[in-house]
């Protein structure tokens, strides 16, 4: 995947299959920087009342693996060998629209490192992530 196919999925409504799941899509990408968008609410719920914190992991996650593949070129893919994740704040039904933005830091022929962060409408932080991921040749 390249850069124009991440642009061509977002013109197609941006909805990869754990977005339909988890209710978020793909909103914005460029060259080394991606952003997926959701609204959690009580169906992301954890047993103790908040959104889970996979939820904020799965948006982190797909925001530094879909800003690595704007920067591939087409015999390339990519995989996530380690994502580490901050909790900052608690969502709940009534967070609201949250924005998950990953960026590149740095890719090689092998690896590449991103950072990301989740935020709401207001700009409020509610989790970080790093992330190393493999660069395969296909």
């Amino acid at each position: 995947m390249t850069l124009a196919k991440v642009q061509g999925l977002i013109a197609s409504g941006g909805k990869p299959p754990i977005g339909q799941t988890l209710g978020f899509q793909l909103v914005e990408a460029g060259d080394g920087w991606a952003a997926f968008e959701g609204l959690p609410g009580p169906e992301h719920y954890n047993p103790m009342g908040t959104v889970h914190g996979g939820y904020a992991a799965t948006l982190l996650d797909s925001a530094c693996g879909i800003a690595v593949v704007t920067k591939l070129a087409e015999d390339q893919a990519m995989t996530t060998l380690e994502l580490k994740t901050s909790y900052l704040k608690a969502m709940t039904g009534k967070t609201g629209r949250v924005r998950a933005e990953g960026t590149v830091l740095s890719i090689g022929r092998r690896v590449a490192y991103v950072e990301a962060k989740l935020t709401d409408a207001e700009g409020r932080l509610y989790a970080t992530a790093t992330s190393t991921l493999l660069v395969l040749s296909q």
